[in-house]
């Protein structure tokens, strides 16, 4: 029971990752309070990962409205002691398109997700954790925060930004105990950001899907895409005492396709 009587929040969490990592940590022993945009969505995931309904509540909210992120805050310190052990930042946008042909309001939108949701659940919650001595803080990055992929420069700025806000906070929050990481995570099946992805290549390259997953499988020395399984179980380890050594790292989960 690594995560017993610890308070995990989590973003994104109605998506395939986000509800992965909430499920783990609740079975290892952690209350969990997860957010996302659909409440409707939210209250299933909580049926499902806690049907007893004492471990895993939910709240809606938009990660790049302030006082929604209060909001969900504040929920979960109400719900589970006043007290926020881990949080990890899964909420995102993934979006394509030639360089010239990326609305200004698109790459907003982009950025405001993907970072600025992140800072903001930060700059709540880690007041929290310095009240209570510590925590763990994992942010969510990409592939394509380390090598920037074609037709997508907007994600990929925004998920290489996440790896300078995640360094900076590591050296600002070391001397409270509270360790910054994030990971970086390849093509994973079974997930929106896959399902937007595959269908703009589908578009852009004129290609069938099993051509396309042909195509960027064979980038992979592993020789397959990732599975969520595989990004809950490292996002659940930069989570555990196990990494309390850990802070300021940016973990490539890519099958070996990227290797710095």
């Amino acid at each position: 029971m690594e995560f017993q009587d610890k308070v995990a929040l989590v973003t994104g969490a109605a998506g395939s990752i986000g509800k992965g990592i909430a499920e783990r940590f609740h079975h290892q022993g952690a209350k969990v309070f997860i957010t996302d945009l659909d409440q409707a969505k939210l209250d299933q995931c909580c049926r499902e990962i806690d049907p007893g309904g004492e471990r895993c509540k939910g709240l809606a909210g938009d990660v790049t409205d302030h006082k929604q992120v209060i909001e969900v805050v504040r929920a979960a310190l109400s719900e589970f002691g006043d007290k926020i052990d881990i949080l990890v930042n899964v909420a995102g946008i993934v979006a394509q398109g030639k360089v010239e042909e990326i609305a200004e309001e698109a790459w907003d939108r982009v950025f405001a997700v993907n970072c600025k949701g992140t800072f903001l659940f930060i700059k709540e919650v880690a007041p929290v954790m310095k009240r209570c001595g510590g925590g763990k803080i994992v942010n969510f990055s990409s592939k394509s925060g380390k090598t920037g992929s074609a037709l997508m420069c907007h994600y990929s700025a925004a998920k290489a930004a996440i790896i300078g806000l995640t360094q900076s906070l590591a050296y600002e929050l070391a001397g409270d105990s509270i360790n910054v990481n994030c990971i970086c995570p390849g093509i994973t099946e079974n997930t929106g950001v896959w399902d937007n992805v595959s269908s703009g290549y589908i578009k852009n390259l004129n290609m069938p899907m099993d051509r396309i997953v042909e195509k960027f499988t064979a980038k992979v020395p592993l020789q397959r895409l990732a599975r969520v399984e595989d990004i809950v179980a490292v996002t659940c380890f930069l989570a555990s005492k196990g990494a309390d050594y850990m802070t300021g790292q940016a973990i490539n989960v890519t099958g070996g396709r990227e290797m710095h």
